[in-house]
């Protein structure tokens, strides 16, 4: 990947930095939306599994950039709350209005879910779920949410 970048750097000119830049802060126009309900034992087409999982037009959506609380199953009592919490938060956040899913540098984790940003006129909705205390930064590493972990 570096080598790429160097190559197109070379390319196109150190100018081409501030083209990236400027194309990296383009909003995109969120046009996404459905109505979401909590996933149950059957077919999954919209609906959310756990605080940082959901489907979405039939297709499982891992929410990149924050990591919840456990619910399948939680470690602890507090986890479980936690983790109900978030997954209740988050159908409410998808079902509060148009969104739109953005790709990272890879396009699933190992067990097939796309990771995806969700976004809502720019903000992420899992910054949302960091600041309510329910969610934490994703920073590749799973941390425990019971006390003493």
């Amino acid at each position: 990947m570096i080598i790429a970048v160097g190559g197109w750097l070379a390319y196109r000119g150190a100018g081409a930095l501030s083209d990236f830049a400027t194309l990296a802060k383009t909003p995109m126009t969120d046009s996404l939306s459905a109505a979401f309900s909590i996933c149950g034992d059957s077919h999954r087409v919209n609906c959310v599994v756990d605080g940082d999982t959901f489907w979405f037009d039939s297709q499982k959506i891992r929410v990149a950039d924050i990591d919840t609380p456990e619910l399948s199953p939680p470690r602890c009592v507090a986890e479980r709350i936690k983790g109900e919490a978030a997954k209740s938060r988050l159908l409410d956040l998808l079902n509060a209005g148009t969104f739109s899913l953005s790709a990272g540098f890879r396009d699933e984790d190992k067990y097939g879910r796309k990771l995806r940003t969700v976004t809502r006129a720019g903000n992420s909705l899992g910054a949302v779920l960091t600041q309510e205390g329910l969610a934490r930064s994703w920073d590749g590493a799973r941390h425990g949410w019971c006390q003493g972990q």
